[in-house]
């Protein structure tokens, strides 16, 4: 069966650096419903019409996955306001006394009392290689639309958290 629109589809992905450093690899078979927009559009495109068996590497810049870093999204606060246990690499749901806007803050620097929170998807501004094999295609039905799940790496985000180029989500 062709990779086609309402098909199920179900996918081993690994996806590298520009540097060929392996970032993530997908432990059980990735699964997908093509043409829902559920991953990145240049890897449906390289997908559509292709059948199990499928393998390819794309290179994906920014642009068509995470888009390009804003630095309007670095926020410098200070570490009293996070609370205590502040360190490098912590993730938080808010910019400290704002509502949440569905973003998640990183802190990527500490010094004389303040902190800096990066709204930026941890992969905005890099080119990604995925490396794809087609493990297998079928009509969906309503169970197996329920159960199709795609890791946050393949996935393109909302669009309220579109910044950069491309249409891509940080």
């Amino acid at each position: 069966m062709k990779i086609e629109p309402g098909t199920l589809v179900r996918l081993h992905v690994k996806m590298y650096d520009a540097q060929g450093n392996r970032l993530e690899e997908s432990d059980a078979p990735l699964v997908y419903l093509h043409g829902a927009q559920d991953i990145f559009p240049r890897i449906e495109a390289a997908l559509d019409g292709q059948e199990e068996g499928f393998a390819t590497s794309l290179l994906l810049q920014p642009e068509d996955a995470f888009g390009d870093d804003d630095p309007a999204l670095l926020h410098l606060v200070p570490v009293a306001q996070l609370g205590e246990g502040a360190r490098l690499g912590l993730r938080y749901d808010r910019l400290p006394g704002a509502a949440p806007d569905g973003r998640m803050y990183t802190l990527i620097d500490l010094a004389d009392g303040m902190a800096v929170l990066d709204g930026n998807h941890p992969l905005a501004g890099r080119a990604l290689r995925f490396d794809l094999r087609v493990l297998g295609v079928e009509r969906a039905d309503a169970d197996e639309l329920a159960a199709a799940s795609v890791p946050d790496f393949l996935r393109p985000l909302a669009a309220h958290e579109v910044h950069g180029g491309g249409g891509r989500a940080h």
